[in-house]
Formats: structure tokens, sequence, C-alpha cells
């Protein structure tokens, strides 16, 4: 048989506070961009690669939410974005929904590919403007997004 010994509140609390210090140094270390943000790395990072949407804006990107960095010309305003539009139980990434009516309206060829992790979920996800359901989506996402105006609409 074998007798259980109760440490003091103090020492478990100490021990807690160690084990989360050694956490926090260890995955500080394993993200580089997270640590020069100052910070311990959220689970929150996205590639965004955008094509054919013009000078300035096409490219890959790396973002980091909690906290905010990467290459994203933007990362503050595309982690609001995000924030803003997680809700318990719904995709922020959703993709329009079959058998949706959208407007014939053409909004150019820009292209977007959203990949990694968001809220703890994976995330891989495409958007366009070839149509009006396409455009507002893409809209929704400005600034993870390029804003494109009235670029490419009829």
């Amino acid at each position: 048989m074998f007798q259980v010994t109760r440490l003091p509140a103090a020492a478990r609390i100490l021990g807690a506070a160690a084990l989360s210090a050694v956490t926090l140094a260890t995955l500080s270390a394993a993200h580089p961009a997270a640590a020069a943000a100052g910070g311990a790395p959220g689970f929150d990072h996205l590639t965004v690669t955008v094509r054919d949407a013009g000078a300035g804006a096409d490219g890959t990107y790396e973002l980091f939410c909690n906290p905010h960095g990467g290459s994203h010309p933007d990362p503050d305003g595309a982690c609001a974005v995000l924030e803003r539009d997680t809700r318990w139980g719904q995709d922020v990434f959703a993709p329009v929904p079959e058998g949706s009516v959208c407007t014939m309206q053409y909004g150019g060829p820009a292209t977007a590919h959203v990949k990694g992790t968001w809220a703890g979920r994976p995330v891989d996800a495409t958007y366009d403007r070839r149509d009006g359901c396409g455009i507002s989506r893409w809209d929704r996402m400005v600034p993870l997004l390029p804003d494109m105006g009235s670029a490419g609409r009829s």
C-alpha cells in the first residue's frame, strides 16, 4: 500500500506557475514570429495567397493572431475581421451554400486561398469574385483579403 502526500497550496501554485513558464518558453522558441511579436503564440496561423488582384495585392502572406504578426500587410485589421465574425458553431470561412441565388455580376479575376488554423480548427478556403455571392463573401473578409473597391466590377 502507498501513502499520498499532499503538497501545501503554495507549493502547488508555484509548481503550476513554473510549468506554465516552461510551456510558454517552449512554445515561443518553437514559433519565432510569435516570439518576435513579444508574446506566446496562439493557435491562429493562416497563409493567405492572393492572385490576379493587381500590383501590390498579389502574393503570399503569413498571418498570426493572438499575438498579431506575420508578413500580412495589415495583421491587426485581418485578425480583427476574423475575430468579429467568429461565432460558436459557425465557420467564418464557409463557402457560399449550394443552390444560393447570386447576381450575375463579375468582380474580376482575383482569387485567394486561405490555409492554416483558426480558433483551433483547420482552414482550407478559396475565394473568388466571379458572381455577386463571391464578391460579397470576399468583401466580408477585407482586410484579410485585399480591398478590391470597384475594380473589376461591371
